[in-house]
């Protein structure tokens, strides 16, 4: 057995809470990770864990065990990382996940300069709309937009933000005509984007004279992916609402029309996030200084709270 790597898989069994999770997350065999245990048991011979059908639980030698894990394995990632010979070649494995049109337009794009950077780090990147959790999922450290919950079990470090933006292909405008004020939408085919956390299409927020008006579109299409959401504005189904960095390419080339440009709303913010008392290896270290970076140098994530004097509108104004 090797007592090294039984450290490691005890240690990622205790912080993701289940066999399986460790197992993706390390890369190893479902029945390798329950044999790794059993034989680290053995060896000591006490028990770690309470397993139950639901969750886990250390025994009173699990958590003194585990508590010397960490402290040996970030003691060893220390002393490696001293040489001059590992100094900047960060190496393991590391997960994050991220939004999808986040993954698709930033980091997907950017990757090969990473891996160039960092050949030795294998990387996990899984794009989804659901908000993953980072703890009971096995992540390193997860990309996220909008305000982030307090939580004593994150860190989250703003990296950039971003404006919504509304707006409408040419032909639909031609068709229907262009919206003047926020009530206006009501009369308009607005396509609804669902989440997933709810399976209700996501309310719109303006601001206006200092207060926030919410419209809720309740047209006749709604869709659950970015992709799908962005064609339909294309295709002239009707106007939507959706971050300027996404809709960028297709304002300046004309395909997409911004409606209600005085009708804005506060800056999104995009942050990384990552387990407060989860040591941070070189790896995890390494992205999340190459992510801050490409966003810094980003102007997509530089958004500004200029805005013109607009008319009142109803603070709620749901269609």
């Amino acid at each position: 057995m090797d007592r090294f790597q039984a450290m490691q898989v005890f240690q990622r069994i205790v912080e993701v809470n289940g066999f399986n999770k460790a197992a993706e997350t390390l890369g190893l065999p479902a029945s390798s990770v329950t044999q790794t245990i059993k034989s680290l048991e053995a060896y000591l011979g006490v028990r770690l864990l309470h397993r139950t059908t639901r969750r886990l639980k250390l025994t009173e030698d699990g958590e003194r065990y585990y508590e010397h894990c960490k402290r040996i394995l970030e003691d060893v990632e220390n002393v490696e990382g001293s040489f001059p010979a590992l100094q900047g070649n960060p190496r393991g494995r590391l997960r994050v996940d991220a939004p999808t049109s986040l993954g698709k337009t930033v980091l997907i794009p950017a990757l090969k300069d990473f891996r160039e950077r960092y050949p030795d780090i294998a990387l996990t990147l899984t794009l989804t709309d659901r908000t993953a959790d980072i703890v009971q999922e096995g992540i390193d450290c997860a990309i996220r937009t909008g305000a982030i919950a307090d939580s004593s079990a994150l860190v989250g470090r703003q990296v950039g933000s971003f404006s919504w933006i509304t707006c409408a292909s040419p032909e639909y405008l031609a068709r229907a005509g262009e919206p003047s004020d926020v009530v206006s939408l009501r009369s308009h085919e607005t396509i609804g984007y669902m989440l997933s956390r709810t399976g209700r299409p996501m309310a719109w927020h303006f601001e206006v004279d200092g207060e926030v008006t919410s419209f809720h579109p309740a047209g006749k299409l709604m869709v659950n992916d970015t992709e799908s959401y962005i064609a339909c504005g294309l295709e002239g189904l009707g106007i939507i609402r959706a971050g300027s960095f996404i809709l960028q390419p297709h304002l300046e080339s004309g395909r997409l029309r911004q409606v209600l440009p005085g009708y804005v709303s506060a800056p999104v913010a995009v942050s990384i996030l990552y387990m407060h008392n989860r040591h941070q290896s070189p790896a995890l270290r390494a992205f999340i200084a190459w992510v801050g970076t490409l966003f810094a140098v980003d102007p997509r994530f530089r958004a500004s709270r200029a805005r013109r004097k607009v008319p009142a509108a109803i603070k709620s104004t749901d269609a």
